[in-house]
């Protein structure tokens, strides 16, 4: 079901992505070569207990295995989904961090700082059922000097973003989204993941409409005033299809080695346009 969100609710997730942007602001700076990676999930958690926020994806439902982190963090041909893990980043790596993350939280009525992330079972208890104020946000970051391949890939995912936020308008199609995402990428020789896709947020994670990053103008559903959409391209420098971990169900990669880039930003559809909720004050703040 698409629901229409109000002004509560919007306002409730844009404190959400307020704190989310604070998140990959202060990972811009921490990230360089010689870094564990699993020390942006350690700033994360930290950061989490410290201003009372639940870190949501502990505990997704999957296939074979639950999520068991606050971040995903992918590296070079890694699309989606992975784990972070003890890694020396290496000069010219790509690094993707996306997370899902509450609106800081009322102590009286849960005290974040208490639970025990490392316990999936009961961070279920607390984060599957949770619907309060919520945000989506992936930043991709390059560590050290990259390579050219690697500085355009991420130039053209970041601009994929804003040239697909800019069809999010009231009256246009969820395929106007995706069909200039994709016309974009694909004229500069990039393939456009089509087996993971944007979406609805709010009153949980992943709601209704599904925002693919390809399609066709003017097809699929309208777009109206008051929806919540996540848009994440995710752009790959060969194919654009993808492989997944069959040991835990999670981690995608590149089918044929290539990099891949991903962007996502949450925004709320306006009658003036759309407004960037997860926004780090910098480009396309619409």
């Amino acid at each position: 079901m698409i629901t229409i969100k109000s002004q509560r609710e919007i306002e409730a997730m844009d404190r959400a992505g307020d704190f989310l942007a604070s998140i990959h602001i202060g990972l811009r700076d921490m990230i360089k070569p010689g870094m564990d990676m699993w020390e942006v999930e350690e700033y994360v958690r930290k950061r989490c207990k410290e201003e009372n926020v639940l870190p949501l994806q502990i505990g997704v439902d999957g296939h074979l295995m639950d999520y068991p982190y606050a971040t995903c963090c992918g590296l070079n041909d890694e699309v989606a989904h992975a784990f972070p893990r003890h890694y020396l980043l290496k000069e010219g790596d790509l690094l993707k961090v996306d997370m899902v993350l509450s609106e800081p939280l009322d102590k009286s009525v849960l005290d974040v700082s208490k639970l025990d992330f490392n316990n999936i079972e009961l961070m279920k208890k607390y984060t599957v059922d949770y619907t309060g104020g919520l945000a989506d946000s992936c930043w991709a970051y390059a560590v050290g000097q990259v390579s050219q391949e690697v500085t355009d890939l991420m130039n053209v995912t970041k601009e994929c973003l804003y040239v697909g936020i800019q069809q999010a308008q009231v009256g246009n199609r969820i395929g106007d989204i995706g069909a200039a995402i994709q016309e974009y990428a694909e004229k500069r020789g990039y393939g456009v993941v089509r087996d993971l896709v944007g979406h609805g947020v709010g009153p949980t994670m992943h709601e209704e409409p599904m925002v693919p990053h390809f399609g066709r103008a003017g097809r699929g559903l309208r777009l109206k005033e008051g929806m919540v959409l996540t848009i994440e391209p995710m752009i790959n420098t060969g194919t654009w299809e993808i492989d997944t971990d069959l040991k835990t169900g999670w981690a995608h990669k590149t089918l044929d080695g290539g990099l891949s880039c991903q962007y996502e930003h949450q925004f709320v559809i306006t009658k003036d346009g759309p407004r960037i909720l997860t926004s780090q004050g910098e480009e396309g703040s619409y």
